[in-house]
């Protein structure tokens, strides 16, 4: 699956934000080895040697487009590599962090005991993933997907109500690894401007696996049926400036845990 840094960055900021507020819950001051696995474009990690200047970061992405991406921020105490999550060496690090990126991996929940296990006493490992995919616009999109004329290519291309745990699930498999837990979840009210809103979000995230799938004159019907399936769900309404704006709800889950020294 290829991923599009620019239509990925059109949002930076709603991006961002989880982000931000599940690194301010990792409690340590000064580390020397942070990795940031499935780091994207790179905006985001380099957050991270602002909060810890002292620090070696490493932010690492399976795709080469978003490294690409990142290597413009890349600095000497800063650097990205293309790996899969699978390689990350997360046992030379202090503290770990995965931002929107292990709902991807079916196997994340094995891959979560695996680092759990493999982390040194008195490391952190801090993840957010979404926690909307009953959502109304991730339904519509399984519904699209789901009409005969791409039924058989689509089939299992969405990722379903099951792709991720509870904020209370996640924490009992750390707690049970003999982590200390602190989990929650974060509904963002986000408000988006431009036409199609919605539909410009799920590009750059979600509609992934369509895209992959289908060719530009098929993706142009795709995207005409979705936006009008979500217009219902997702009405605009004039903003301050007068422009139209779009309320898209988002449900998120973080875990920030702290393995005892």
């Amino acid at each position: 699956m290829q991923w599009d840094p620019q239509q990925y960055t059109r949002f930076s900021d709603h991006r961002l934000r989880p982000f931000l507020d599940l690194v301010a819950r990792i409690g340590v001051q000064e580390p020397d080895t942070v990795l940031d696995v499935g780091c994207g474009p790179g905006n985001a990690t380099a957050t991270l040697a602002e909060r810890w200047p002292q620090a070696r970061i490493t932010g690492v992405d399976s795709s080469a487009e978003m490294i690409e991406r990142a290597g413009a921020v890349a600095t000497e105490h800063l650097d990205f590599r293309v790996q899969d999550a699978h390689e990350a060496d997360v046992a030379q690090a202090d503290v770990v962090v995965s931002n929107a990126m292990l709902q991807w991996l079916p196997d994340h929940r094995d891959l979560l005991e695996t680092w759990a296990g493999a982390m040194r006493p008195g490391s952190w490992l801090a993840f957010q993933v979404p926690g909307n995919f009953t959502a109304p616009s991730h339904q519509a999109m399984r519904d699209v997907a789901a009409q005969d004329t791409w039924a058989a290519r689509l089939d299992g291309a969405l990722l379903g109500a099951d792709t991720v745990d509870t904020a209370q699930e996640y924490a009992s498999r750390l707690l049970a690894a003999g982590w200390e837990v602190d989990a929650w979840e974060t509904s963002y009210v986000q408000w988006l401007a431009g036409e199609d809103p919605v539909l410009e979000w799920v590009r750059g995230t979600a509609l992934r696996p369509v895209l992959a799938r289908l060719d530009p004159a098929e993706i142009s019907e795709f995207e005409r049926r979705y936006a009008a399936l979500v217009a219902a769900s997702y009405p605009s309404r004039p903003g301050p400036d007068g422009n139209l704006v779009t309320a898209l709800p988002f449900r998120r889950i973080f875990v920030v845990a702290h393995r005892p020294a």
